[in-house]
């Protein structure tokens, strides 16, 4: 079973104690903790609530934005991609052609 295999690390965020059980490793899981505790003090800085949940909401969408906006960065333009591919193929038909 999975269960069995996890690793139990508590961790602090935004001033609770949560016990989590992961297949990853303590630090890994203390460093997500970490990351999420500062994005939480973050939004509680700019919001004008202080509701832990809907502060945890708000740092949930804010992470969230920033994937999702790394993954369409990464992905970038199909059509630019597909581009910068047939350069570089024109570039190396060109290195061989040379020798």
């Amino acid at each position: 079973m999975a269960e069995d295999r996890a690793n139990v690390t508590q961790v602090e965020i935004y001033g609770q104690t949560y016990t989590v059980r992961a297949d990853s490793d303590s630090s890994y899981v203390r460093e997500l903790a970490r990351f999420v505790d500062g994005k939480m003090r973050e939004v509680a800085e700019r919001a004008a609530t202080v509701d832990s949940a809907k502060i945890a909401i708000l740092a949930a969408l804010n992470i969230s934005d920033d994937l999702y906006q790394r993954e369409r960065r990464s992905q970038g333009d199909p059509a630019n991609a597909k581009a910068r591919v047939e350069r570089l193929i024109k570039k190396l038909d060109d290195a061989l052609e040379a020798r």
